[in-house]
């Protein structure tokens, strides 16, 4: 019996110096004395991972580096402005239709009253809005000169027509006491039409139907500019 306890107690301390050898790390390592290294291991690939620590590759075309990191740049937003569409008519910024004998019909009217004056009406004929700068051109058959536009009359803007809408102009023919010089009978009346810059080419002339017996005009011939509302010449 006493032999038994004495094997035991041998026993005993075998196992306690175990423990003692472990606790200074002198003896077999447990499981918890392997996670500090598998904790500096997994530091260790995320850095040779991370984007900033990269190594920049090889332009192998240039010669030089090229940035492989694959972090987003911030730019800052460009200040240069979109590039706009084209546009006709610069200056207002939109397209514009001219009238002339394209997209319009042209009358000549001789009237009773005022005496010795003629009323243009210029319609659109066409699908867009057009404008009539300044006054008609006129020219009688082959005559050598522009009839001058009354100051007086001018609007204070450009005249636009909607579509079947119509605008107008007078003309005075003759002077009605006879004072005017060079008087001669036509029978060919042509309306030239102008840009928008004063003494330019609008576009293609009308040639409105005259009376049979011809129009009588002398040098006193002048135009009005263009309305768009009959009553701004009808005591012109």
């Amino acid at each position: 019996m006493r032999h038994i306890r004495l094997i035991a107690a041998t026993g005993t301390a075998v196992a306690a110096l175990a423990l003692t050898a472990c606790d200074n790390g002198t003896g077999t390592e447990d499981e918890g004395a392997a996670r500090p290294k598998a904790t500096v291991a997994a530091a260790e690939t995320n850095v040779s991972k991370s984007p900033e620590s990269s190594a920049p590759a090889k332009d192998t075309a240039g010669g030089g580096t090229t940035d492989a990191s694959p972090v987003a740049r911030t730019e800052a937003p460009s200040t240069k402005p979109a590039a706009s569409a084209g546009r006709k008519g610069q200056s207002t910024g939109r397209s514009v239709v001219l009238c002339n004998g394209t997209n319009t019909s042209v009358t000549a009217q001789l009237l009773s009253r005022p005496l010795n004056h003629m009323l243009l009406t210029v319609k659109n004929t066409g699908g867009k809005t057009c404008e009539l700068p300044y006054y008609p051109v006129l020219r009688f058959d082959e005559m050598q000169w522009v009839p001058q536009a009354d100051e007086g009359t001018q609007p204070q803007a450009v005249v636009s027509l909607a579509p079947g809408e119509s605008g107008y102009a007078g003309v005075l023919l003759s002077a009605a006491d006879g004072s005017g010089s060079g008087g001669m009978t036509a029978h060919k009346l042509t309306v030239g039409f102008q840009g928008m810059t004063p003494n330019s080419d609008g576009g293609p002339s009308a040639t409105p139907a005259l009376p049979a017996k011809g129009v009588y005009y002398d040098s006193t011939l002048k135009v009005t500019y263009w309305q768009k509302d009959l009553g701004a010449i009808s005591g012109w």
